[in-house]
């Protein structure tokens, strides 16, 4: 929200806080995710929707590998495809982002759309491989991702300082605490980068609920959440080729020029 400056008074700060503790709010139920013109101050809506996070790990230590413009442009790759894969799933309703945090809240009215949330996880982890090696080819650090991805109830609310225009939505409520906390878990020790709560497991489709296995509670001896490294297919298929054709190039290149490589190749021909 970009501020546009209006002097403060804490009189009128006063008359906005009893107009919001005295107002007849109401809160919908609702099967899908409504408009955000739906949304007013004295209104909000109890949404059945799956929430998913993907986070940095050790972020603080990447301000440490890189110097300002090379993190500056980690960050703007990163987050422009995250947002970009979650924005591509037709059924995203929202999309936040938070430091090196990006979230979206989905519409999943059906089980298969859970699946196609799913997807979005793995598509996630997919495209972040590519910015790795990326990464790599120019000699930067890489870096490792938390995902986190529940199905549950939340509280959408429209909030911000009314007659200034600087509003905004708001989700509130477990499934998106939890879709947080299992995010924080990803990647940790040795926890796998994807982590999904029970519910997003009992939901999926049977060759979905194969790619990942139980996480155990050492202490109750019970399935907290399941975890898995989830991937495309296709895009792990275009970054291998992609690996391929780059060293093919360094080898064409290093014959072309005679050197080390090229002697050591014509010594292996006989030449």
């Amino acid at each position: 929200m970009e501020a546009n400056y209006i002097s403060y008074d804490h009189e009128k700060s006063d008359i906005r806080i009893r107009e919001i503790l005295d107002s007849a709010e109401t809160f919908d139920e609702v099967d899908g995710i409504p408009s955000r013109s739906s949304l007013t101050y004295s209104n909000g809506f109890y949404v059945n929707c799956t929430a998913l996070f993907i986070d940095i790990r050790g972020s603080s230590k990447l301000a440490a590998s890189h110097t300002r413009p090379v993190l500056g442009k980690l960050y703007r790759a990163y987050l422009s495809e995250c947002v970009a894969i979650m924005n591509g799933n037709s059924n995203c309703g929202e999309v936040f982002i938070n430091g090196d945090c990006v979230s979206g809240i989905f519409n999943t009215i059906h089980k298969s759309d859970i699946d196609d949330v799913f997807s979005t996880a793995a598509r996630l982890y997919s495209i972040t491989r590519i910015l790795n090696w990326r990464l790599e080819q120019k000699g930067y650090a890489t870096f490792l991702c938390g995902i986190g991805m529940a199905y549950g109830r939340a509280l959408m609310l429209k909030a911000g300082y009314s007659g200034s225009g600087i509003n905004d939505v708001i989700w509130m409520g477990d499934v998106v605490n939890e879709a947080s906390n299992l995010c924080h878990d990803g990647n940790r020790g040795i926890r796998n980068n994807l982590q999904v709560s029970t519910t997003v497991h009992n939901n999926l489709n049977d060759h979905n609920k194969g790619l990942l296995k139980p996480v155990t509670n050492a202490y109750l001896h019970q399935i907290d959440q399941y975890e898995g490294e989830v991937i495309i297919p296709e895009i792990s298929d275009y970054l291998e080729d992609l690996k391929k054709k780059t060293e093919e190039s360094k080898r064409a290149a290093a014959l072309a020029r005679g050197g080390p490589l090229s002697r050591l190749m014509m010594n292996n021909r006989g030449w």
